[in-house]
C-alpha cells in the first residue's frame, strides 16, 4: 500500500533523517511511504497542491496526532485527515498518550454539568482522547509509527 505519513514530523530539525527512517520502517512492513517534505517547493500553494496530490495517491493515511505547539494535534495534519476522510481513505492515528481528553487536559467539573480546562474553556467529556471529530472516524493507537503499521496489518 501507499501510505501518506501525516503529522508535524516534517517540521523536525532532522526531518530528512526521520523521513528516511520512516520510509524504511514502512518498506519493511511491505508499504511505500509518501512523505510530504516539500521537495524543493517554496510557494505555499504549490506545497498545498502537492500534499493533496500525495493524499489522492495514497491508499491509507498514518497520522501523528501527538500534541504540537499546544494541547492539540497539528492543524495541517487535521486538514489532511479531513481531506482523506472525504476521499474515503482509511486513517490510523497514533499518539503517545490516549488518555481521555478530560484527564489529559486536567479538566474539572464546573458544577453546571460541564468540564473546563485551566483556561475555563469547555472540554468534551465523551471519554475520547481527542476531539470527537478526530476520535470517531480515525482508528487510534497508542504509540508511534510502528504501532500504526501493526494496526494496519491487523485491519
Amino acid at each position: 500500500m501507499k501510505l501518506y505519513l501525516a503529522g508535524p514530523d516534517v517540521f523536525r530539525s532532522d526531518a530528512k533523517q526521520w523521513a528516511v527512517q520512516a520510509q524504511a520502517q514502512c518498506a519493511a512492513a511491505g508499504h511505500q511511504a509518501l512523505v510530504p517534505l516539500d521537495e524543493g517547493l517554496s510557494a505555499a500553494d504549490a506545497i498545498y497542491r502537492n500534499n493533496l496530490r500525495l493524499l489522492a495517491e495514497a491508499d491509507a493515511v498514518l497520522a501523528n496526532l501527538n500534541p504540537f505547539r499546544g494541547d492539540e494535534p497539528d492543524s495541517g495534519t487535521c486538514v489532511e485527515i479531513g481531506y482523506a476522510l472525504a476521499l474515503g481513505k482509511p486513517i490510523i492515528g497514533y499518539a503517545a498518550d490516549l488518555r481521555p481528553l478530560r484527564e489529559r487536559l486536567q479538566a474539572v467539573a464546573d458544577g453546571a454539568g460541564c468540564c473546563r480546562d485551566g483556561q475555563g474553556r469547555a472540554v468534551e467529556d465523551f471519554g475520547l482522547p481527542l476531539n470527537l471529530m478526530l476520535a470517531v472516524p480515525v482508528q487510534l493507537v497508542q504509540g508511534g509509527l510502528g504501532e500504526a503499521l501493526r494496526k494496519l496489518a491487523d485491519a
